[in-house]
């Protein structure tokens, strides 16, 4: 499906190079790269940040997939994405459906790169504060934001309704909905975790690059 001018050669030579790339780290390189530029204009927010996790369903039972509760027990994906404020990707973790959302916030949050703005001064790769609903409303995630010197907004359970921090929280579900926008992702179709991978955060990369536009 891709265009003619670009002289692409055969579907399995661009799918061996989307591989390959894959294993080399392309792809989360050059949303990394995407986000420097994006920081060297001052366009990243990084005063608040939003944590949600969005699920998929993926057509095989293979690797990073699992029984997706919401979806009576049928395979799926689960996407964990952090934001910065304006609804620009900055990490994101794939698991299979069936993970609990808590446990993945550490990694999530690890996920985002060090971001470096020009080629002096220290990289930035952590958010002042987070924004996150009642599934992330635990001790252990409030030590874990601590930790890295982040300043966590949680709903509490039993105290107060998620949806009163859809203030800062909606940015990261229109997020999901970009992601959502790539006919590869909606529906996991690839047996293969990595190529799945590799359309994620090369989607990632489009979101990013139009932010920059």
């Amino acid at each position: 499906m891709l265009p003619a001018e670009m002289n692409r050669g055969c579907g399995m030579s661009c799918w061996r190079r989307l591989r390959d790339w894959q294993a080399a780290d392309v792809w989360r390189r050059l949303h990394r790269v995407l986000l420097e530029r994006l920081h060297a204009a001052d366009e990243i927010d990084e005063s608040r940040a939003s944590l949600d996790s969005a699920s998929v369903p993926a057509k095989k039972r293979r690797s990073a997939t699992g029984p997706n509760p919401t979806d009576r027990g049928k395979a799926g994906t689960k996407r964990h994405l952090v934001t910065d404020a304006r609804g620009t990707p900055l990490g994101l973790v794939l698991t299979g459906a069936n993970c609990h959302d808590g446990p993945l916030m550490a990694p999530t949050l690890d996920a985002i790169p060090p971001v470096r703005r020009g080629r002096r001064g220290r990289p930035r790769r952590r958010p002042d504060k987070l924004h996150a609903d009642k599934a992330y409303d635990a001790r252990a995630r409030h030590r874990e934001c601590r930790a890295r010197g982040i300043t966590s907004r949680i709903a509490r359970r039993g105290i107060e309704r998620s949806d009163r921090l859809g203030r800062h929280r909606w940015v990261v579900e229109r997020s999901h909905a970009w992601f959502n926008r790539a006919r590869r992702l909606p529906v996991r179709y690839e047996r293969r975790a990595d190529i799945y991978e590799a359309f994620t955060f090369l989607q990632a990369s489009i979101i990013t690059l139009n932010q920059i536009q």
